[in-house]
C-alpha cells in the first residue's frame, strides 16, 4: 500500500509515494499531487530507500555503556532534571533540538522548557542556518512570515539567487526556475563562487563575501534615481524612517558598490537595468545570507528593496527565504527558538501571559534564553549543568566544535535522543534514548512556503525506539506533569497548537490555524497539504502596531584586511548528495559516490603559489582549530577563498571537520554564526603513500593520517593516505585465503583475501605508482574471485565511467563525454534521451550542460 508522506530532507517539502516492500525496505516515488513537488524528487529523496535500514541503529535506551529499560532511564531524566533545577534554578537547564523534529515533537519540548520547567534556554539547530532570516522578517514585517510562494516562481521575470547553489541545495525548486527561465525569465546568481547553479545564469555576480548590504543599499540607490520607488504603496503599507534615504545613499553609487564588492561595474550595471525592468522579481535567499555575521542585516537589505518598490504580496514578486531543513518552518511556528515563544508569540508580559494561562504553565518563562553558540558557552563555563540534544549533533555542526566537545565533555549530565548509536555528540551522552526515524515517524512539517504536510509511518518502530513526543511527554509526567502532557497521540498536540495559535489572536498574528483544532483523529490521519497564511500581505497590510511594514536602515560594514598569520577566507556549505553530518547518507552506497571525500577547494593560481597538488592532502587552519582535506582546484573559486563541506564526521573520516574552523562570532540580532568568511590559512600535507581498502561487511577503521569510509554496496570503501609502513593496516583484513601482488620499484602492494573462493576485502597501496578506478572492485565483493582480481579492472576491455555525474540513473562522466562526441548530442535534453541522466532530479544538468560545451568548444578548436 502507497503511504502519502514528506521528503526528510530539505525545506522544499516534496511529497513522497512510499511502498514497504518488506521488513525494512521501501520503494520510493514522487507524489504528483503534492503541490510543492508536482511528482519530482531529488536524489537524496529518491535514493531514501537506501537510508531505512537498521544499520548503526539505536534501538534500546543505554545509560552509560549499558542497555536499561526505558524507565530506568527516564526516571533518571527525571530526578537529575528536577535535582539540578532545585540545586542550580531553571536555567540551569537547557534542550537542544532540531529542525529533523516533526512539529508535534518541538511543540512539547517547547512547552515542557518554557512553560514547566521555566527557562527559555531551548534552542534548535535552525539557529545556525535560519535565524537571521527569521530576525529580518520580525524587523520588517512584525512576525516571521514569508511572504512568497513557490508559484511565485511561475510568475516571476527576473529572479535572483542570492547566498544559494540550488542546483544542489534545492534541486526540484531548481527544476522550477529553469523551466520559468525556458519560458524566458531571466536569472541572476549572486554568490561568491561560481556554483553549477551560477554556471546556468544569465549573469553570475561572484561579490567578496560579506558585501551584500552595499550590493543590495547600491540597487535601492539605483531604483531611487531613476524613479521606481513606489510611492503610494509606501505611504499606505510602509513605515519609512525620516533619515533612511540619506543612510542609504551614503556610497552607494555604481562605483563605490562595484569596488565594496569587488564586481565590474558593467556586470552591477545589467543587474540593477534587469530589475529596473522586470517588476516581477523574485530574491530568493538562503545560507550565504542568513550565516554571516551581518546576516540580519543583508536580510533586511533585501527585504528594503521589495517594499520600497513593492514588489511583496504580488503575484511573481516578493523576498524568498527557502529553508534549509524539512521542519525548520514548523519548528520556528511552535517556539523551537529560545528567543520565541510558540504560536509566533515573543516574550512581551502580554504573550507570556497569554501562552501561561493557555498552558496552564506553573512556571512560564519570562524572557528570552541562550541561543545556540551562547548555549554551549554557558555548557563550558559550568552554568548548564543538564542538557538534552535531540535529533541533532552539535559536536560537529556547531562552530568551534572542538570547545562545543569540552563543553560536552564537561558538562554533569547530558542525554540525547537519537536514531544513530554512535555520533560525535552521543559519546558525550550519560543517557542515550532510541527515537523514531523517518518512515517510522508520524506528524507534520511546514516547508519554506509555510505549507503543511503529513509526514506518515509506512514502517514498525524497531526494537524500543519511540517517537520524540513520546519521550518528552513521560519525562514531562515523571517531573509531575502528568495532566499538562496527556497526549496519546500526535493529532492531539496538533489540535493544542492549533488552538494556541488562535488563541486570543484576534488577527494580531498571520500565523493561525482556524479550523484545525477541531480536526478529528481521522481527519489529521487524511490531512492535505495546505498553506497557513495564504497570500500574505496582498492586502498591503503587516502585522505590525500600525499595520505597516519596516524600511530598516543598514550599512554596509567596513571590509576586514587579510591576516598576516591566517591570509585566506575560509566558506563552508553543503554537497549535493549528502546531508548534515551523514547520519542518513552515509547509508547510501549510491548517494556516498558523488563526493566520497570532503575536499577543499581552491582556486588553481592560489594553489600554485601555495605548493598545493591537486588530489593531494592540505590542512586548513584557523584561530579555531584545523583539519586535513583533499584538494581540489577549482576555478570557480574568488582568489583567496576556500570552500569546505560541513558533512564529515569522526564517524566517517579522519580529516574534513569543517566545523572545528569556524569562529565562534554571531549576528548580533540572530544569534546566528558566521560559517561563511573565517580568517584561514592552508598548506600542503605530504605522505609517504596512498591506497584504498574494500571490505564486504564493516571493519574496524584505519589508524593512518588520512582515512575517509564510504558505503558501498555490499561492504565499506576506506580511501587512505599515510606516513610510515602501511603494512599495519593487513591486521584490518579479515581471515580468509590471502593472494598478493608486490612492486617493489614502484612501493606497490595489492592484497586481496577470498573466503569460500569469493572477495572479501582488498588492500591497494602504493608510494609512486598508479591505483586502479575502484568500481570493478566494489563489484566484485562477494563475488567467486581468482589472484587476477589484484589486477584491479576485468579480464579484457572494461569502459571506465568515469565519476559518476547523473546519480539518479547511474551515468559517469566518460560516459557522458564519449555520448555527446560519438552522437553529436548538442543539448542537455538530447542526452538525457540517449542516456536518461538528468531526467530526473536536474541537479546534474549543468554539469552536462558544462560537457557539451566542453565538446563544442574542443570540436572548433
Amino acid at each position: 500500500m502507497e503511504v502519502r508522506t514528506t521528503c526528510a530532507y530539505c525545506g522544499v517539502g516534496c511529497g513522497i509515494l512510499a511502498t514497504r516492500t518488506g521488513a525494512r525496505s521501501v520503494e520510493i516515488k514522487g507524489d504528483h499531487e503534492h503541490p510543492a513537488n508536482q511528482g519530482r524528487l531529488c536524489s537524496k529523496g529518491t535514493h531514501l530507500g537506501e537510508t531505512v535500514g537498521l544499520n548503526g541503529r539505536l534501538l534500546h535506551p543505554m545509560i552509560g555503556k549499558r542497555q536499561a529499560s526505558w524507565d530506568k532511564a527516564l526516571d533518571l531524566m527525571a530526578k537529575r532534571f528536577r535535582q539540578t533545577i532545585a540545586e542550580h534554578g531553571p536555567d540551569s537547564v537547557a534542550f537542544y533540538v532540531s529542525g529533523q523534529l516533526l512539529t508535534e515533537d518541538y511543540y512539547v519540548a517547547n512547552k515542557l522548557m518554557k512553560g514547566f520547567i521555566g527557562s527559555a534556554n531551548i534552542d534548535t539547530n535552525s539557529r545556525l542556518c535560519m535565524s537571521s532570516a527569521v530576525a529580518g522578517h520580525m524587523r520588517a514585517f512584525g512576525e516571521d512570515v514569508v511572504p512568497a510562494s513557490y508559484d511565485d516562481l511561475d510568475a516571476a521575470d527576473l529572479i535572483v539567487l542570492v547566498g544559494s547553489n540550488t542546483a544542489w541545495c534545492h534541486p526540484v525548486v531548481y527544476q522550477r526556475i529553469r523551466a520559468r527561465c525556458d519560458a524566458g525569465a531571466k536569472l541572476v546568481v549572486i554568490d561568491p563562487r561560481r556554483t553549477e547553479t551560477a554556471d546556468e545564469a544569465d549573469l553570475h555576480l561572484p561579490i567578496k563575501p560579506g558585501s551584500d548590504v552595499a550590493l543590495m543599499n547600491g540597487l535601492l540607490a539605483h531604483c531611487r534615481i531613476n524613479g521606481l520607488i513606489d510611492e503610494t504603496y509606501l505611504s499606505r503599507s510602509v513605515s519609512v524612517p525620516d533619515d533612511f534615504w540619506d543612510k542609504v545613499g551614503e556610497g552607494s553609487d555604481l562605483w563605490s558598490v562595484a569596488k565594496a564588492c569587488d564586481l565590474p561595474p558593467a556586470d552591477l550595471r545589467r543587474f540593477f537595468e534587469l530589475f529596473a525592468a522586470n517588476p516581477r522579481t523574485v530574491t530568493m535567499f538562503s545560507q550565504g545570507v542568513n550565516q554571516s555575521l551581518r546576516g540580519t542585516d543583508q536580510v533586511n537589505a533585501i527585504t528594503n528593496v521589495h517594499l520600497a518598490t513593492g514588489r511583496i504580496g504580488k503575484p511573481g514578486a516578493a523576498p524568498f527565504s527557502i529553508t534549509g531543513q524539512p521542519n525548520a518552518m514548523g519548528g520556528r511556528e511552535v517556539g523551537g527558538l529560545a528567543s520565541t515563544l510558540a504560536a509566533h508569540m515573543g516574550f512581551a508580559p502580554d504573550d507570556v501571559a497569554r501562552v501561561g494561562r493557555f498552558w496552564a504553565a506553573p512556571s512560564m518563562a519570562c524572557k528570552p534564553g541562550l541561543k545556540a553558540v551562547d548555549l554551549f558557552r554557558a555548557v563550558g563555563e559550568g552554568r548548564i549543568k543538564a542538557l538534552w540534544v535531540m535529533a541533532t549533533n552539535p559536536a560537529v555542526s556547531m562552530p568551534d566544535a572542538g570547545r562545543v566537545r569540552d563543553a560536552l565533555a564537561a558538562c554533569p549530565f547530558v542525554v540525547v535522543s537519537d536514531v544513530i548509536a554512535e555520533t560525535d555528540t552521543s559519546k558525550f551522552a550519560h543517557v542515550r534514548l532510541p527515537a523514531a526515524a523517518w518512515g517510522e515517524k508520524d506528524g507534520t512539517v511546514t516547508n519554506s512556503e509555510r505549507r503543511i504536510s503529513r509526514q506518515r509511518a509506512m514502517l514498525d518502530l524497531p526494537g524500543e525506539a519511540m517517537p520524540d513526543w513520546w519521550i518528552v511527554k513521560e519525562v514531562a509526567a515523571r517531573m509531575g506533569w502528568r495532566t499538562a502532557f496527556a497526549y496519546d497521540r500526535p493529532a492531539d498536540i496538533f489540535r493544542e497548537h492549533a488552538r494556541l495559535s488562535t488563541y486570543q489572536n484576534g488577527g494580531a498574528r498571520l500565523f493561525a490555524l482556524p479550523g484545525q483544532a477541531a480536526l478529528g483523529n481521522a481527519a489529521y490521519d487524511a490531512l492535505e497539504p495546505y498553506r497557513w497564511g495564504g497570500d500574505a500581505f496582498a492586502d498591503g497590510r503587516f502585522p505590525t502596531p500600525d499595520g505597516k511594514a519596516r524600511l530598516i536602515p543598514v550599512q554596509q560594514m567596513a571590509p576586514q584586511d587579510p591576516l598576516a598569520k591566517w591570509p585566506m577566507t575560509l566558506n563552508t556549505g553543503r554537497y549535493r548528495d549528502h546531508w548534515h553530518t551523514m547520519t542518513r547518507t552515509g547509508l547510501s552506497p549510491k548517494l556516498a559516490r558523488h563526493r566520497d571525500e570532503p575536499l577543499v577547494e581552491v582556486h588553481p593560481e592560489d594553489a600554485v603559489e601555495l605548493g598545493l597538488a591537486d588530489r593531494g592532502l592540505a590542512r586548513v587552519s584557523t584561530p579555531q582549530g584545523e583539519s586535513v582535506f583533499r584538494v581540489t582546484f577549482s576555478a570557480g573559486q574568488r582568489r583567496g577563498e576556500l570552500f569546505v563541506p560541513i558533512h564529515w564526521t569522526d564517524q566517517h573520516a579522519t580529516g574534513g571537520r569543517a566545523g572545528l574552523l569556524p569562529r565562534p562570532l554571531v549576528d548580533p540580532h540572530s544569534g546566528q554564526p558566521g560559517f561563511k568568511s573565517t580568517p584561514a590559512a592552508i598548506a600542503p600535507v605530504a605522505v609517504a603513500w596512498r591506497g584504498f581498502l574494500l571490505a564486504a561487511g564493516e571493519v574496524r577503521p584505519p589508524d593512518c593520517l588520512w582515512a575517509t569510509r564510504v558505503q558501498v554496496p555490499g561492504g565499506v570503501l576506506y580511501e587512505l593516505a599515510g606516513e610510515g609502513d602501511p603494512a599495519q593496516l593487513d591486521a584490518l583484513l579479515p581471515k580468509g585465503e590471502r593472494i598478493e601482488a608486490l612492486d617493489r620499484a614502484r612501493g606497490s602492494r595489492r592484497l586481496a583475501v577470498l573466503q569460500d573462493g569469493k572477495l572479501a576485502a582488498a588492500l591497494f597501496v602504493t608510494r609512486e605508482g598508479l591505483l586502479p578506478s575502484r568500481d570493478w572492485l566494489i563489484a566484485q565483493i562477494g563475488e567467486a574471485a581468482s589472484p587476477t582480481v589484484l589486477a584491479g579492472t576485468a579480464p579484457g576491455a572494461r569502459e571506465d565511467r568515469g565519476p559518476i555525474v547523473c546519480l539518479c540513473f547511474d551515468v559517469g562522466l566518460k560516459t557522458i563525454v564519449h555520448a555527446v562526441a560519438s552522437q553529436q548530442l548538442t543539448s542537455v535534453e538530447a542526452v538525457g534521451t540517449a542516456l536518461s541522466a538528468g531526467t530526473n532530479c536536474g541537479s546534474c544538468r549543468p554539469a552536462i550542460r558544462r560537457l557539451i560545451e566542453q565538446n563544442r568548444s574542443a570540436a572548433n578548436a
